[in-house]
């Protein structure tokens, strides 16, 4: 019999920790949240201090039965979940049902799910903080004053099912005018020169710069005319040699926010998917032979903080894989992180030692690719910086400056392991140029003007909308993945090609947002509210303070909302058919997945279909029907016969209309991070990519 009763959220936590506690702790799950504000009511009393009614959630109920049952028979129960606000908020809550004594120490919390840390965090169990359990209730609560006012005036002036909040309405306004300024932006025309040099026998490339050593930009043909009329011979002056030697510096080890970038990036993981995934990390992974392990620390963290322990690991594993010059220094801690949990670390492999080869027929595939990117970053992070020897040469002819530059990494350090990703998926190349001698002279072979164009801001990933939330304080790193999929799963925005772009139903939603309640839609104002809210964690400010200051100006707006808020018909847009079932005209939807076809006769015919688009390319497979642009339930595009389902042929790639000249069969746009490259279906046939 045991004597003790832990509690955590999930079987698989309980798994992994019974396994360390042994036979005298027992170890349930309590399958996160037992109590919650109701779905059907505000379940907020805004005369009585904000006093929330919290009941037990609808299935609970058997959870807690047998909670309560285990706790009867043994001596303490000890409430281990997550360490945050929300995991604070569960062990608050499973108290009150067990009639546990908040004061008591009955709260064990530990950053990672390993022997020696769970051992250790069970010699020091604490009283629950009521600091953190305040903030995350401060938080709870807000949003359900905004959503559950806001939400039925949106049902009853535009339609049923919408839903508004204030970091999801903030997300859908930044979508909304980014598309404004890419469609109000007038491109600028500009050219630059590009050189091709000669020098004995290498060449190299250089760029016009300037007049006399000054900048100077070409905005016109007339301003590149009179450059090239001023180069009087093929002979150019080398004017300056500079070398330098650069050093490059690791970036920090994985929070919540930089890993939902990372992953968006290197592994085309949506936010959603990035948390799921690193949750099995963390909660554990049967190796075989070693049994269920938690793999990584607490994903949910703005802290770049490291332990001791895993700096030393990290030392030795590194000095003996890559040698002593590989190893980093230490470096003071980062400013950045004063409002971080100290007691969190960034996000790291729990054992540095364990590769990701060493357990890869262990893991999933998606599994390995998050384990090995949060694997490579940590040990990155401990190494040496990569040193650059670089170089840049002006080049004069006639006044006119044209300059080279050329870099080769001379010492790998933490490049050698991994390099962080980039929004725009650039790879940055070495340039080497001739050992190239002041007062010399390089002959031109080439000059080439070019005209460009400024282009629009670039529509929001889920990576660069992350990193710009984060940025303007908006929101904390863990709400970020799911207002994403609400604003997606609502239809205020699509996804198109892995980038945002505003609905005709979320510019609706959002104009009146705009009009009636404008401090929900103020950055500042939400930075300002997120600020707060961390002080009520700190023990710094009253949550129902806040709570007031907030809803008595709200509720003035709200009044008003309802009397002057005009109804708004949203009429559906002709697609341009007839339905095959009742010949009433079809009509375009907005659902879940997206797009789509529905009859207008609807509910009489309920006749829908998925909007697809010809390409211009017969089926290779049937030769009758043509292949089509579909989406998926995920909005990826494939390509299919419109014969379907009589010919069942589908593609990821897109089909071209000819075919391939070596053996005849389909060729397809291959599509990559850094091209699109055609090639053959079946045989090796490729094209270079222009």
């Amino acid at each position: 019999m045991a004597d003790y009763l832990v509690i955590v959220e999930s079987p698989a936590k309980a798994k992994t920790i019974g396994k360390y506690l042994g036979k005298k702790y027992m170890v349930k799950a309590s399958m996160g949240h037992v109590r919650d504000l109701p779905k059907s009511q505000m379940g907020v009393n805004v005369d009585q201090d904000y006093d929330p009614k919290y009941i037990t959630i609808r299935g609970k109920g058997p959870v807690l039965k047998e909670l309560k049952q285990a706790a009867k028979k043994v001596k303490k129960v000890y409430l281990a979940a997550d360490p945050d606000r929300e995991g604070e908020a569960i062990a608050w809550h499973l108290a009150f049902s067990l009639d546990i004594d908040a004061d008591s120490p009955c709260r064990v919390v530990f950053n990672e799910i390993t022997k020696p840390a769970i051992k250790e965090a069970f010699k020091h169990p604490r009283a629950i903080n009521t600091d953190l359990v305040d903030a995350q209730q401060a938080r709870r609560i807000l949003d359900r004053l905004v959503g559950y006012n806001i939400s039925p005036l949106l049902w009853k002036k535009v339609k049923k099912g919408l839903s508004a909040g204030r970091v999801q309405s903030i997300a859908v306004k930044m979508i909304n005018d980014r598309e404004k300024e890419i469609q109000q932006f007038e491109p600028e025309e500009y050219w630059n020169i590009k050189a091709e040099f000669s020098y004995g026998k290498e060449s190299f490339e250089a760029q016009y710069y300037g007049k006399g050593n000054k900048k100077h930009s070409l905005k016109t043909k007339e301003d590149v005319d009179e450059v090239l009329g001023n180069i009087k011979s093929d002979d150019f002056n080398i004017q300056s040699v500079s070398k330098k030697e650069r050093r490059r510096n690791p970036v920090q080890p994985f929070t919540t926010s930089s890993i939902q970038q990372e992953a968006a990036r290197k592994l085309n993981f949506r936010a959603k998917k990035t948390m799921m995934v690193a949750q099995q990390l963390y909660e554990g992974v049967d190796l075989g032979k070693e049994g269920t392990v938690g793999l990584i620390t607490y994903m949910r963290t703005d802290s770049t903080r490291i332990s001791d322990t895993a700096k030393a690991e990290a030392r030795t594993y590194i000095e003996e894989t890559y040698g002593k010059d590989y190893v980093g220094k230490d470096k003071k801690p980062n400013s950045q992180n004063e409002s971080a949990q100290d007691a969190h670390e960034a996000i790291r492999p729990t054992v540095i030692p364990r590769s990701p080869k060493s357990i890869k027929e262990n893991l999933s595939r998606d599994q390995l690719r998050l384990y090995r990117l949060i694997w490579e970053r940590m040990l990155a992070s401990r190494m040496a910086p990569a040193v650059m020897d670089t170089m840049s040469v002006d080049l004069e002819n006639g006044g006119m400056i044209f300059r080279a530059t050329g870099s080769k990494v001379k010492f790998q350090g933490f490049m050698k392991v991994y390099v962080e990703g980039n929004d725009d998926n650039k790879k940055e190349d070495q340039k080497l140029l001739p050992a190239l001698v002041e007062g010399e002279t390089a002959k031109k072979e080439k000059l080439e003007p070019t005209q460009h164009f400024t282009q629009p801001p670039p529509r929001y990933t889920e990576a660069r909308l992350v990193r710009t939330m984060e940025e303007l304080g908006i929101g904390r790193p863990s709400t970020y993945a799911p207002t994403l999929d609400t604003i997606q799963r609502r239809g205020y925005v699509a996804l198109q090609d892995r980038r945002f772009v505003p609905t005709e139903l979320g510019e609706i939603v959002l104009n009146l947002i705009v009009e009636f309640f404008p401090e929900i839609l103020n950055v500042k104002f939400t930075a300002q509210m997120e600020t707060e809210l961390d002080d009520v964690e700190e023990g710094k400010e009253n949550w129902i303070a806040i709570i007031d200051n907030f809803y008595q100006d709200f509720e003035k707006r709200l009044h008003v909302a309802e009397q002057e808020m005009e109804e708004v018909e949203i009429r559906d847009e002709p697609a341009g058919e007839d339905c095959e079932k009742c010949g009433n005209p079809m009509v375009y939807k907005m659902g879940r997945y997206g797009k789509f076809m529905a009859c207008s006769n609807f509910p009489e015919c309920r006749n829908t279909k998925a909007i697809v688009k010809p390409i211009g390319v017969k089926c290779p497979r049937c030769h009758e029907g043509n292949i089509v642009e579909r989406k998926s339930k995920k909005q990826r595009t494939f390509y299919g016969c419109d014969g379907y389902p009589e010919c069942e042929f589908v593609s990821w790639d897109k089909p071209i209309a000819r075919p391939c000249p070596k053996c005849q069969s389909l060729l397809v746009e291959k599509k990559t991070k850094k091209e699109v490259r055609v090639q053959c279906s079946t045989c090796d046939y490729r094209e270079d990519p222009n």
